[in-house]
C-alpha cells in the first residue's frame, strides 16, 4: 500500500509537525509512506516537493496571489481566512503520477490545492482537519459565528454585512466539490472537531471520523529536570510556568491576553514564567514575575528539554484543536492547565494529568496553575500524564489505527 501524505510545509507549523510525525510514525510499521509538499526544509527523501526553479517561484508567489480576493474587504479582522482561488495544476499531476492508494491531505492552503482540483486526484482521499476551513466559507476557526451550520455569508471575519459574499462563493464551490467526491474520508483530530464537521452543512452527509495525530514517545520523554534547567540557564530554587506555540504571543486566539490576568492573579511568590514561540513584544506585557522569552523552537530535542525544565504547562487557548504543545508536555511527564475547550478534554483529564478551566474563566484558570503547583504528588501528575499519552497517542499506537482506516478504505 502507498499512502501520500499531503501538506503545505514538513517541519514549520503546527500541521507540517503532526503531518511528519505521522508520515515518520508510518515508517516505522515498514509502510510504504511519502510526503509532498510546497515548502520542504528537511532533506529526507522520502519528502518529495516540486524541484523546477518556476515551481519554486510560484510556490513562494502562490500564498499572496491567493489572497487577492480579500483586497475587496477593507473591514476584514486579522483572523486567518483561505480563499481557496489559487490552485497548482502541477500538483495534482505530480500526485497522479505518483500513483498512491491513498492520498492522505492535511493543511493545504496557502494556494496549495484549490477546492475544485480535489476533483482531480484518482486515489480515494482521506483528509484529516488541522483547522475548521474545509467546512467553512473561509475561516479557520469560527469564534462566536454559527454560520458554517447554514451556509455562510455576512461573515464576520470579512467585516461584510452582504449575504453573497466571498465566504458564500467559497462554501458553495465547496459543497459542489463534495458532491462529486464519493471517496472522501474525513478525520477531526479532535472529538470537537469530528463534531463541528458532523454539524456543518458542508459535512454532515460525509464519513467523518475521530483519529488524533501521533506522537514519538522515545523523543518527548521525561528527562532530568536540573539539567534541563542547566540547560536553558533556569533557576532551580523556583516554580516555573511555560506558555508557548506559533506567534504565541501575536495570536489573539491562542489566549496571551488571558495568560497574563491569569499569572498576575496567582498568589504564588516563588514562581518565573517562561515563554516559547516568541521572542519579547516591543510592547511587553507586565506580569508580575520574572519572565523568560526563549523565541522559537524548531526541533523536538530543544522542546522536549524546555518541557522537562518546567512544572506546568499553560495553553489559555479561546479555540483549539489537538494541540501539539499539550500532547508534547505530557508526553514529557509534564501538567497541563487550560480551559475545557476544543480538543483539550482529549488530552488533559481533570485533576489527573492537569487542570480544565470553566471557559475563558482567567480567575478559574489561575487557580487551576496553583493546584498543579501546589499538588503534593508531583510524581503521580507526571506518570498520569506519561501514562496517558502513552496508551492513546503514542506514534505506533496510532499508526496502526491510520494503517487500519486506509485498509478498510482500499476493501
Amino acid at each position: 500500500m502507498k499512502i501520500l501524505i499531503v501538506n503545505t510545509k514538513d517541519l514549520l507549523g503546527g500541521a507540517a509537525r503532526a503531518s511528519y510525525r505521522l508520515h515518520n510514525a508510518l515508517l516505522a510499521e515498514k509502510a510504504d509512506s511519502y510526503l509532498l509538499v510546497q515548502d520542504k526544509q528537511s532533506d529526507s527523501h522520502k519528502v518529495i516537493s516540486q524541484s523546477s526553479t518556476r515551481e519554486k517561484i510560484l510556490g513562494k508567489l502562490r500564498p499572496l496571489l491567493d489572497t487577492l480576493p480579500l483586497k475587496f474587504y477593507k473591514n476584514r479582522t486579522s483572523s486567518d481566512f483561505s480563499t481557496s482561488w489559487f490552485g497548482n495544476n502541477s500538483l495534482i499531476r505530480k500526485i497522479n503520477e505518483i500513483n498512491p492508494d491513498i492520498v492522505h491531505l492535511h493543511w493545504v492552503n496557502n494556494g496549495m490545492i484549490q477546492i475544485e482540483q480535489l476533483k482531480k486526484i484518482k486515489a480515494p482521499i482521506v483528509w484529516s482537519l488541522h483547522d475548521m476551513w474545509a467546512f467553512t466559507g473561509g475561516c479557520h476557526y469560527n469564534g462566536t459565528c454559527e454560520s458554517y451550520k447554514v451556509n455562510c455569508g455576512m461573515c464576520p471575519v470579512l467585516g461584510s454585512k452582504k449575504e453573497t459574499d466571498l465566504s458564500r462563493k467559497i462554501w458553495n464551490r465547496k459543497l459542489k466539490t463534495f458532491k462529486e467526491l464519493p471517496n472522501l474520508t474525513i478525520i477531526g483530530l479532535s472529538k470537537w472537531m469530528k463534531e463541528a464537521a458532523k454539524q456543518s452543512s458542508l459535512m454532515e452527509n460525509l464519513n467523518v471520523i475521530n483519529l488524533p495525530n501521533p506522537i514519538d514517545t522515545t523523543v518527548f520523554k521525561p528527562f532530568d529536570k536540573k539539567l534541563s534547567r542547566e540547560i536553558w540557564n533556569l533557576p532551580k530554587n523556583k516554580k516555573l510556568a511555560l506558555f508557548g506555540a506559533m506567534a504565541a504571543t501575536s495570536d489573539s486566539r491562542k489566549g496571551f491576553s488571558e495568560l497574563v490576568k491569569a499569572v498576575n492573579a496567582l498568589k504564588i511568590t516563588n514562581l518565573e514564567l517562561v515563554v516559547f514561540g516568541s521572542s519579547e513584544p516591543k510592547t511587553s506585557p507586565k506580569f508580575n514575575f520574572k519572565t523568560h522569552y526563549v523565541g522559537t523552537l524548531n526541533d523536538d530535542v530543544s522542546l522536549t528539554s524546555l518541557y522537562n525544565a518546567v512544572d506546568v504547562m499553560i495553553v489559555p487557548s479561546l479555540q483549539e484543536n489537538l494541540s501539539n504543545a499539550i500532547m508534547e508536555s505530557l508526553s514529557c511527564g509534564t501538567p497541563v492547565v487550560g480551559f475545557n475547550i476544543g480538543g483539550n478534554k482529549d488530552m488533559v483529564e481533570h485533576k489527573k494529568t492537569g487542570y480544565l478551566a470553566k471557559p475563558y474563566n482567567v480567575f478559574e484558570l489561575s487557580l487551576g496553575i496553583e493546584w498543579v503547583l501546589n499538588f503534593p504528588n508531583q510524581n503521580k501528575l507526571l506518570k498520569n500524564s506519561r501514562e496517558k499519552v502513552l496508551k492513546e497517542f503514542d506514534s505506533h499506537v496510532v499508526a496502526q489505527k491510520y494503517l487500519e482506516l486506509y485498509t478498510k478504505i482500499l476493501n
